[in-house]
């Protein structure tokens, strides 16, 4: 099963600079909790900017220009990627970024998507789909730093 995970301002702002915008202390925490134990699927800038390994995970970076990750597979095709994501018996979580998250929209069975009640200044965005298609749930609705956000599952 494909899983996409991310966290969106209204304007669906993911990014800036190779970092994330919003860093919200439960958001965090829920990240960590829906990809433990899982392989996570990130392309050449998201696996850079990561601060540290993320223990408990196993990495799968799709790059045509990247020679070598540690921690994990390396994929230089989209096609021979989604083979192998859907020869898997177990969930799979695409943690980003932009255009690893527009080519697996069509794919994904779900969508944990934190959507912050704020905008930000960004460079990359998380692509536009259809909720209607979606059903929409709800897991909490927090508030952080005077930022409210709701933490929700879309499930195809």
């Amino acid at each position: 099963m494909i899983s996409i995970i991310a966290a969106v301002g209204k304007n669906y702002e993911l990014g800036k600079n190779n970092n994330l915008i919003w860093h919200l202390k439960e958001d965090l925490i829920n990240f960590k909790k829906m990809t433990m134990g899982k392989k996570i699927v990130m392309g050449a800038n998201t696996y850079k900017s990561l601060p540290k390994n993320l223990e408990g995970r196993e990495y799968i970076v799709l790059s045509k220009s990247l020679k070598d990750i540690k921690n994990g597979i390396l994929f230089t095709e989209f096609a021979k990627l989604l083979d192998y994501l859907n020869s898997l018996d177990e969930e799979v979580m695409i943690i980003g970024g932009a255009s690893i998250y527009q080519q697996f929209l069509p794919f994904a069975d779900k969508i944990y998507l934190t959507e912050v009640a704020a905008v930000a200044p960004a460079d990359v965005y998380f692509p536009a789909f259809d909720k209607s298609k979606y059903q929409k749930n709800v897991i909490k609705k927090l508030k952080e730093n005077d930022i409210e956000y709701e933490i929700i599952e879309y499930v195809r």
